[in-house]
């Protein structure tokens, strides 16, 4: 067997930064994907809680790198730089991939081979785990390009998306100085490229709801959406 085909096809980038309380699961729902070639890259953004510790009995499954503390954006990239898989997925380290998320995704980029992006739907959860309520936000932007991405940036959490990860590397990643709407930066960066993007219309990803959040940081996440813009 040549060694390009022992390249995983989806590399799966888990930023971690103190989130010893859920990142363990966030793990164990990669490794419960339906879709099998995959390699996990935890990159653990200097934590000062229990992450290292309770990611050893993973050591063998995962990839799990250290680097002092510098932001999610950057925590990101190093990702993206390690990857070796053809896509690239994210998944916050609080938050749990839906079973089949990887193989669902890949199936809509295996019928357009032009896509660059393919975006989903979300699960939000407590913090038990419990499921709140589904987000569908194909319901008001049925269709994904430059204009509904500037005016309507129906993001939530960057474990919806899949990528090419040529695209990522084409576009730089992300921006190293965002803390907020670094996910916004990227996608109108990509979409100013000509990076095309379709919907899976259903959830791929639970978005957990706790106080640590920083999506509850309203008015710091619409400064930064300001600046991008």
């Amino acid at each position: 067997m040549s060694t390009a085909s022992k390249l995983p096809r989806i590399s799966v980038v888990i930023p971690a930064y103190n989130c010893d309380r859920y990142v363990a699961q966030a793990v164990e729902s990669v490794l419960h994907q339906t879709y099998s070639s995959v390699e996990i890259i935890v990159i653990d953004d200097g934590s000062q809680d229990n992450t290292r510790q309770v990611l050893q009995p993973y050591s063998a499954q995962i990839r799990y790198v250290y680097q002092d503390n510098q932001g999610v954006s950057v925590a990101r990239n190093h990702g993206i730089n390690l990857a070796r898989g053809e896509f690239v997925a994210f998944l916050d380290a609080d938050d749990l991939y839906i079973p089949d998320k990887l193989a669902v995704q890949l199936a809509v980029f295996e019928a357009n081979p032009k896509l660059g992006i393919v975006h989903s739907g979300w699960r939000r959860i407590n913090q038990q785990g419990e499921t709140l309520m589904d987000v569908q936000p194909w319901e008001t932007v049925p269709e994904l390009n430059l204009e509904s991405w500037l005016r309507w940036k129906p993001l939530g959490t960057m474990g919806t998306l899949m990528f090419r990860r040529n695209w990522l590397e084409e576009v730089g990643g992300f921006e190293p100085g965002l803390t907020h709407a670094e996910d916004v930066d990227l996608i109108l960066r990509l979409a100013l490229k000509g990076c095309e993007a379709e919907w899976l219309r259903q959830s791929t990803v639970c978005y957990r709801q706790h106080d640590q959040n920083t999506m509850r940081d309203g008015i710091s996440q619409a400064i930064s959406i300001n600046w991008v813009l």
